[in-house]
């Protein structure tokens, strides 16, 4: 299965109402980035065992490690999660710029250094969210 399968299958999989919500959200990512590296993680490791949730990711990014390794990595990232969506920006530095910034104004979700998490779509203001998405592929498009 190619990642388009995978990503069609994983969001085909989640009960209703997530599952259109979260075709809305990866339409919106696909408008956001069009022609971007689509990812797909299944949430397991080598050996198998689940680690996290199946992820969606979008963009490019590498991941600089402080030994000085690098690992190649998508910018925003889209999973279903027991309780909601989350939404996950990776590379910026500021860990407190996406609480500081957006959580006042995105409505029902927890914001934290790189994941705003909420229930329903109804529950947030589409466009704040939004926002930090653009906020999140022009910082780490800036390195």
């Amino acid at each position: 299965m190619n990642v388009q399968e995978q990503i069609k299958a994983y969001i085909a999989s989640q009960p209703e109402p997530k599952r259109s919500e979260m075709q809305e959200l990866h339409n919106l990512m696909l408008q956001i980035l069009p022609g971007c590296k689509l990812w797909f993680d299944n949430g397991k490791n080598s050996e198998n065992k689940t680690i996290s949730n199946p992820t969606i990711g979008y963009g490019f990014y590498t991941i600089k490690y402080a030994d000085g390794k690098t690992k190649d990595f998508f910018q925003i990232g889209l999973s279903a999660n027991k309780t909601g969506i989350s939404v996950y920006i990776l590379g910026i530095k500021d860990k407190t710029y996406l609480a500081k910034t957006f959580e006042k104004k995105i409505g029902k979700a927890s914001v934290t250094g790189y994941c705003i998490k909420f229930k329903k779509l109804k529950e947030i203001n589409m466009d704040i969210l939004e926002s930090a998405i653009r906020y999140g592929l022009e910082i780490t498009s800036e390195k």
